[in-house]
């Protein structure tokens, strides 16, 4: 069975940092792009980061571009998040996703795999 597994949430002060990890199994995810996403209470979910598994092209959407950096580890089956500079504004549950494509898309309709999600949560 296909599985998204996220790690790495937490409690944190603004100006911190955190490491998200998005661990695959199940099933072999080359040519799949792994994105990061996230949704704040009360508002909807939208694309934070994406990466293509195979040709480490990448995408951010311009509120985490500079702060965050996301990267994979093919031999461990694991996205990563890398995520500095924690605003409040960042607290969400973060989720990451997948999509059988060469082609980032930062749509979330565009991605059949999801894992259950992440808490970030960064006070002032």
């Amino acid at each position: 069975q296909e599985q998204l597994v996220e790690s790495g949430g937490g409690l944190v002060q603004a100006g911190a940092s955190l490491r998200l990890s998005c661990a695959a199994s199940g099933r072999t995810f080359s040519n799949y792009v792994i994105a990061w996403f996230r949704q704040a209470p009360g508002k909807e979910r939208e694309f934070v980061a994406a990466i293509t598994w195979s040709g480490g092209s990448t995408a951010y959407a311009d509120s985490v571009k500079g702060r965050f950096t996301i990267s994979r580890d093919n031999a461990k089956s694991t996205v990563y998040l890398q995520v500095n500079t924690l605003k409040p504004e960042d607290t969400a549950v973060y989720y990451c996703a997948g999509r059988n494509s060469v082609f980032i898309s930062k749509n979330d309709y565009s991605y059949v795999y999801w894992g259950q999600g992440t808490q970030v949560t960064v006070s002032s």
